[in-house]
């Protein structure tokens, strides 16, 4: 179901942006609202030019699959417009192209072979090129570099292309030597030079320094200037737009988003039943009123993706839980899109129940479960990208978390509200602000939709008994 767009105060600086500057970078945190703020510029654009569409959208292969489709049907000024999703085997991602679409996603890994197929077919249908998660260009150098970025820039710079947009949250995380390649997508060198030995040249100096590893080797370590930010930060300035949550959001707040997922159908039939012999339960009064939040356990663990195999366990505390069976990954592939939005800051992730666990690190191989100071420590020190926390774990006595971290995730939703509120505030804006960093706190549901998760964020923001939501949602169910 769409709905209308009502852009929040700072996108329609982003919009105007994008429709004042045929080549620019959107430097837009997560949570902010890139993808809407570049589809409505781009319609803006072919309104009053007529020289947008076809567009190729570039991004991680996630991204490729699901956001552009997502965001389009999600707002009434947008729901026009058709994407073709440019993925799979050679014959899908070939039959994708034939298709008529406004936007063709497209993950990078596949731009050298797109290449060749436009040189063989001899045409370029597209007139705007986005880069999504654009740090992917900083490897882009004239004479040497990776086959996809130069391949890149082969397409970015075709005679047909009249629109390049860079998108990203995070332009140089590993400092200023990034933005050279992403630059040069959108001038060809004319700010930071037209190679990227003349940019290292004019804003680095050059320092032999010991190995870290072996004290008797040597390496040269480029250093930055003490000018080189401002001079920098002047040059693209008219090309790219910083947009800054600390500008426009009370820190002293978290800024709470909801990803919702739909359930395949197959689970989404099976949830139903299971919640509907729940509800009968609680209607004939064979689930006290009281405990049925805790009775509601199994919906939730459902609506997370996975089913106790054993019909009479209730709740993950039954020994018996351990054994269940995967029903859906929806919520993984939404975990996975945050992970690729917070452009390398490491995560916080809050599960519920046990069947979580191995289906994340299955996905995350990396990410490890807080059951150790050991882990804490590490997590501190930045050695893992990805913690996995149950809320009861993540309570008082823990402290540092907001020295790596500004994100939490949680990935299945609880009825408690004090644990809840209790985990957020590990990295807190408290927390924050005590440790002397002026940013936002994100915090993350992925919530399945028509499901009990929407009541437990319901309990959230209203702070209504459980009882009352269980009850009213009882007769609605019974009735259907």
């Amino acid at each position: 179901m769409t709905q209308a767009y009502h852009p929040r105060p700072w996108q329609p600086l982003g919009i105007d942006h994008i429709v004042e500057h045929r080549r620019c970078a959107l430097w837009a945190g997560m949570g902010l609202g890139k993808t809407s703020m570049t589809l409505t510029a781009l319609d803006q654009i072919d309104m009053l030019r007529g020289d947008a569409w076809p567009a190729l959208a570039l991004g991680p292969l996630r991204v490729a699959r699901k956001v552009w489709s997502d965001e389009t049907r999600k707002w009434h000024h947008t729901a026009h417009l058709e994407i073709s999703r440019v993925v799979g085997t050679q014959a899908e991602r070939e039959a994708a192209l034939k298709r008529p679409a406004h936007i063709y996603s497209m993950n990078y890994d596949v731009v050298p072979w797109l290449i060749t197929y436009l040189k063989h077919a001899g045409y370029m249908p597209f007139r705007t090129v986005i880069s999504d998660e654009s740090r992917k260009l900083h490897a882009f150098r004239v004479k040497q570099g990776g086959a996809m970025t130069r391949a890149l820039h082969e397409l970015a710079w075709h005679d047909r292309i009249r629109h390049f947009i860079e998108l990203t949250g995070t332009p140089s995380p590993n400092g200023l030597k990034g933005l050279w390649g992403q630059l040069y997508f959108l001038d060809r060198g004319k700010r930071l030079g037209l190679t990227y030995e003349s940019f290292e040249n004019r804003w680095f100096a050059f320092k032999r320094v010991r190995d870290a590893v072996n004290a008797h080797k040597t390496h040269i370590q480029p250093i930055i200037l003490p000018n080189a930010h401002t001079e920098i930060h002047d040059l693209v300035k008219d090309l790219c737009l910083s947009i800054d949550a600390r500008d426009w959001f009370d820190l002293k707040d978290p800024i709470k988003r909801v990803i919702e997922v739909e359930l395949p159908e197959p689970a989404m039939k099976l949830y139903r039943q299971m919640e509907r012999d729940f509800f009968i339960r609680l209607e004939n009064h064979e689930i006290e009123a009281f405990n049925a939040a805790s009775k509601s356990t199994k919906l939730l663990q459902l609506a997370g993706g996975a089913a106790y195999l054993d019909p009479d366990v209730l709740n993950d505390e039954d020994p018996r839980a351990r054994a269940y069976k995967v029903v859906h990954d929806a919520k993984l592939e939404a975990l996975a899109s945050i992970v690729e939005e917070a452009e390398g800051m490491p995560l916080l992730v809050f599960y519920s129940f046990k069947s979580d666990v191995p289906r994340i690190q299955k996905l995350f191989p990396k990410a490890r479960v807080l059951k150790s100071e050991q882990d804490e420590d590490d997590f501190k020190a930045g050695k893992i990208d990805m913690l996995l926390a149950h809320p009861k774990s993540a309570g008082h006595g823990i402290d540092g978390f907001q020295h790596v971290t500004n994100i939490a995730v949680f990935f299945n939703t609880s009825w408690d509200l004090e644990l809840r509120q209790q985990a957020i505030e590990r990295i807190g804006p408290t927390r924050q602000m005590q440790a002397g960093l002026e940013r936002p706190v994100w915090v993350y549901d992925i919530v399945a939709k028509g499901t009990i998760d929407e009541l437990v964020l319901l309990r959230h923001e209203t702070k209504r008994s459980v009882q009352d939501l269980l009850i009213e949602a009882t007769k609605r169910g019974v009735e259907a």
